[in-house]
């Protein structure tokens, strides 16, 4: 399948400008972990993921993503709109009342795109494997993607379903854990420590893979084209995303500190400064 590395690079710094300029409107969200993962959200829903915006809850003969660190909506929404499933201008309501846009992904909101709710962590690996053990009885030979935080690592249940995938031979499932090493109260090596990450997942018996460079398109594309190709043969995949937390926007990067903080109007001048308008504002 080819691929155009330009246009997705183009579509992820619009999707970057969404999540500024959302969390900014609301003075509240999550847009460190959402900067960083752009990169990957645009790969999967503009190259690797074979997917249908009309939107059909069950997902039938299409891959599946889950998103299981929902404080991340932003980079989600943000995401969605731009490939389809709901009107770009409806970004503007993040976090407003009413709105389908809720700060952590709902699913009685009905927003499409949405296929469970998330935001109490820990929970979206289990979901996921479930639906990859119903895609494999329904004959189904789609894939299913889940994203987690590395902090939410810690949580116990994580590992329960990291457990139970590889004994079952739950094999078209492609986890990743975005590897930033920061969380809401610091840097996870001071909080938790992850230690060996690579060498956790694969005593568990899941196949891993490193992206080492989770901010460069290209990077990201190969590691999920790598990652599809090792699927179907016994083993549950994952990927380790090595990213930055608010890549893209200087002040952001390199600190815990943007985990859950909303710019002011200064900060996002400088912010909007830095990401290129692409595909024009909403």
């Amino acid at each position: 399948m080819s691929v155009d590395i330009n246009n997705l690079e183009q579509i992820a710094s619009q999707v970057r400008r969404d999540i500024v300029r959302m969390v900014h409107a609301c003075q509240s969200g999550h847009p460190g972990g959402s900067l960083g993962c752009a990169d990957y959200f645009v790969a999967l829903y503009f190259h690797a993921m074979k997917h249908d915006t009309s939107f059909q809850m069950d997902g039938k003969n299409e891959d599946l993503f889950f998103l299981s660190n929902g404080h991340i909506s932003p980079v989600f929404y943000s995401t969605l709109a731009r490939a389809g499933y709901f009107p770009v201008s409806e970004l503007s309501t993040f976090r407003k009342l009413n709105t389908r846009l809720q700060g952590h992904p709902t699913t009685h909101e009905h927003l499409p795109g949405i296929r469970v709710a998330s935001g109490s962590l820990g929970q979206g690996l289990s979901v996921a494997v479930g639906a990859a053990q119903a895609k494999k009885l329904n004959n189904d030979n789609r894939l299913v993607y889940v994203l987690m935080g590395d902090g939410e690592l810690q949580e116990g249940q994580v590992w329960e379903a990291a457990m139970y995938a590889p004994h079952n031979k739950v094999d078209n499932i492609i986890a990743a854990v975005d590897y930033n090493g920061a969380q809401i109260d610091g840097p996870t090596n001071q909080v938790l420590s992850l230690g060996d990450l690579r060498a956790k997942w694969e005593a568990f018996g899941w196949d891993v893979l490193d992206v080492n460079k989770g901010n460069d398109m290209a990077s990201v594309i190969a590691g999920l084209e790598e990652a599809k190709s090792r699927t179907g043969k016994g083993k549950p995949v994952v990927i380790l995303l090595h990213t930055e937390m608010g890549f893209g926007v200087d002040y952001m990067m390199g600190t815990h500190k943007w985990h859950g903080a909303a710019p002011n109007d200064e900060q996002l001048e400088s912010a909007l400064n830095q990401i290129p308008r692409t595909l024009g504002d909403y």
